[in-house]
């Protein structure tokens, strides 16, 4: 759309350009493709799988991974750092942030025995976290003849 200014015939111009617009959207693009696959790290760990719902979370939480070999990560996901049993009860005693959400989440391997994740348990409760969360990996879907 065009408008008259009066009687000088310059018109002024009153679209608006979205070429700016566009090339940031495509930066933007490319930057999230490229780090998404980054966001995916921490330490690997065969989750059991049970049908429960997805708890949503609002920030990064503070994470307990416990391997095969029963080797402790502890932190967020992007910077665990390796402990034993007892360097964890202390760690969580001493750290600010378990004393101010008193809250962790476990992820244990499926192959670890009982007893150990119950040992490690333990421990955390023994620090004084009181709410702790289980980590694990979705179940598939039920085929329909298996349904209740």
């Amino acid at each position: 759309m065009a408008s008259g200014t009066g009687g000088s015939g310059r018109q002024t111009l009153t679209e608006i350009n979205v070429t700016p617009l566009v090339d940031v959207m495509l930066v933007l693009l490319i930057i999230f493709m490229v780090t998404a696959p980054l966001i995916q790290q921490g330490v690997e760990v065969a989750l059991p799988e049970v049908r429960a719902q997805a708890v949503k979370a609002e920030e990064q939480k503070l994470v307990l991974s416990v391997k095969a070999d029963r080797s402790l990560w502890l932190g967020t996901d992007d910077q665990p750092a390796r402990l034993t049993l007892a360097e964890l009860e202390e760690k969580l005693r001493t750290s600010a942030r378990v004393s101010r959400d008193r809250e962790l989440f476990l992820m244990a391997d499926r192959s670890l025995p009982y007893g150990y994740v119950v040992e490690v348990m333990a421990a955390v409760q023994r620090a004084g976290v009181t709410n702790v969360g289980m980590i694990t990996n979705p179940a598939p879907p039920r085929p329909a003849e298996e349904r209740p």
